[in-house]
């Protein structure tokens, strides 16, 4: 029996839709997701010589500009592939693979390209490349044709050919009939891959049996995915669901609730919802055996991860999973949001580091930019420790974020990633890598009598009265409004957050003068809340 791998396309395929520009934070995260997700192979872009390196495209000029962008990223387990269509990239642009981000190349190229191609595939290999020949529009072969691919293959030998269905034409019976030619006409030791898309909506179909033709060959087999299915025309092959299907019927482990995250963070922007289809609201609610209801709940708090939305839903028991109960959910919320750790020594540390410091938290309102001089005067003349609340805005050094929302941690993949400074995280945001610079209790800070418990500022405030932070300041934090954008940035708007902003201006006015004895608040910058 065949061993069978995944490889996901998302960055090179789905850049199709965008012209490639996914932006830097994007591609980071996204790279990320897919290599924690334990994805055996990751292509990071096109190889093109014609065009100049931009930070925020996944399309590279040469291997260098690769390097680039990935090079300090921690790969783990994952192979790294770029892909070059035959024509594009001169081999002068393609540094050895010994001092390359790559370990493989994939080149496609059409039907009466391929003696050329494939010579060109032989070139990439003595530069020490995993090589893979990608066959452009494989229905457009013919039988002679394919056996006569696979003789000049034999001479190149690259590591894998792969079925390219450039349009979506191809049905199980037709993917079988190509695939038996190759595994009867290629030498034993090519592998044989899988590139579908989706205009009969046959990509997954047509991967699963891609995958079940293992136990009629020893070969290796390799099956192409993309993130929510993003890529050329009608799209590729879901490869959440590719290797969901992996997980349950060839024993794989892939974490599918790192694709799931990266759908959410960075590929949903970029999709039409339709009022029908395939969608990751509906997969969530069937994965788990629940009412869609839930789904809709925990999306709409904007304070989870999909990975902790879907851990929430596998709480849910019994009949309660399909009678929805919204009063049921918001309590098991609560519970799931009041994880206990033993912080002291985290609470220890914090202590000495706000000893004595004047603390100037910044909020995510728009007097961070309409009264940024008022700002820097202050900083300039206090010269205080410089906090964020769940961002890192750029016009300020930051001294430490403050993390509360696992979904903004997402949308941080990028700043975390590089370490720019410590962050203290409450105990229900995962770490994307490494642990967190100080965890604490999300228990201590919650407040179960409030309409929303988790507020990141009142939490915030509770955890400097707990270490012993005497005054601060605070900018930024504008108040709420029921018609303007609450946010500077309003793609970080909460839906609740205008319906309910005479409440959440009350209750926030009304704790921070119940604490006013133990915590002297300053407002450096215009608000709604009523000091």
């Amino acid at each position: 029996m065949g061993d069978v791998k995944l490889l996901d396309c998302t960055l090179r395929d789905g850049g199709y839709l965008n012209y490639w520009k996914f932006g830097y934070d994007n591609i980071i995260s996204v790279f990320e997701r897919v290599v924690s997700a334990g994805t055996d192979i990751i292509e990071v872009g096109f190889l093109d010589g014609r065009v100049e390196y931009d930070r925020d495209r996944s399309i590279f000029p040469d291997t260098k500009a690769i390097r680039q962008t990935y090079g300090g990223l921690d790969r783990k387990n994952t192979l790294v592939f770029g892909m070059i269509d035959y024509g594009t990239c001169d081999l002068e642009n393609i540094e050895p693979c010994a001092e390359s981000v790559l370990d493989g190349i994939r080149v496609i190229f059409k039907k009466h390209l391929r003696e050329e191609a494939l010579a060109f595939c032989g070139e990439l290999k003595k530069l020490g490349y995993i090589v893979f020949a990608q066959l452009v529009s494989v229905t457009a072969y013919s039988d002679d044709e394919l056996k006569d691919l696979c003789a000049i293959a034999n001479k190149v030998k690259p590591d894998t050919v792969s079925m390219v269905d450039t349009y979506g034409l191809t049905h199980q019976k037709d993917l079988k009939h190509i695939l038996k030619i190759l595994d009867a006409d290629l030498d034993k030791d090519i592998a044989i891959g899988y590139h579908g898309h989706n205009n009969f909506q046959m990509g997954y179909a047509n991967c699963q049996t891609m995958l079940a033709y293992s136990s009629e060959t020893d070969r290796t087999l390799y099956v192409d995915g993309t993130l929510y299915g993003m890529g050329k025309s009608a799209g590729n092959a879901p490869i959440e669901l590719v290797a969901m299907h992996m997980n349950h019927e060839y024993g794989k482990n892939y974490n599918i609730s790192q694709y799931l995250e990266a759908i959410d963070a960075n590929i949903m922007q970029y999709c039409i919802p339709a009022t029908w289809g395939y969608n990751l609201f509906y997969f969530l609610a069937a994965s788990n055996d629940c009412h869609p209801n839930y789904v809709k709940q925990l999306t709409n708090k904007h304070t989870l991860s999909v990975m902790q939305i879907n851990e929430l839903l596998g709480r849910l028991e019994g009949e309660k999973k399909l009678l929805y109960d919204a009063d049921y959910l918001e309590k098991l919320y609560v519970e799931y949001q009041d994880r206990e750790i033993n912080d002291a020594a985290a609470i220890e540390k914090l202590k000495a580091i706000f000893d004595g410091k004047h603390i100037l938290v910044l909020g995510p309102g728009k007097t961070i930019q309409t009264e940024q001089d008022k700002i820097n005067a202050f900083i300039k003349s206090e010269s205080p420790m410089v906090m964020a609340i769940n961002y890192m805005p750029e016009a300020y050094k930051t001294d430490m974020v403050f993390l509360t929302n696992a979904k903004r941690c997402i949308q941080m993949a990028y700043p975390l990633s590089r370490k720019e400074c410590p962050v203290i995280a409450t105990s229900n945001v995962t770490a994307p890598a490494d642990s967190f610079d100080y965890t604490v209790n999300i228990s201590d800070l919650l407040d179960k009598n409030s309409e929303y418990a988790d507020n990141s500022l009142m939490m915030l405030l509770k955890l400097f009265i707990k270490t012993g932070v005497k005054s601060v300041s605070l900018a930024g934090f504008d108040g709420y409004s029921g018609t303007d954008a609450n946010y500077l940035d309003e793609g970080r708007e909460y839906e609740f957050a205008k319906k309910k902003a005479d409440y959440l201006n009350s209750y926030m006015s009304g704790f921070i003068k119940s604490v006013k004895d133990e915590l002297k608040i300053e407002f450096i910058t215009e608000t709604r809340y009523e000091i």
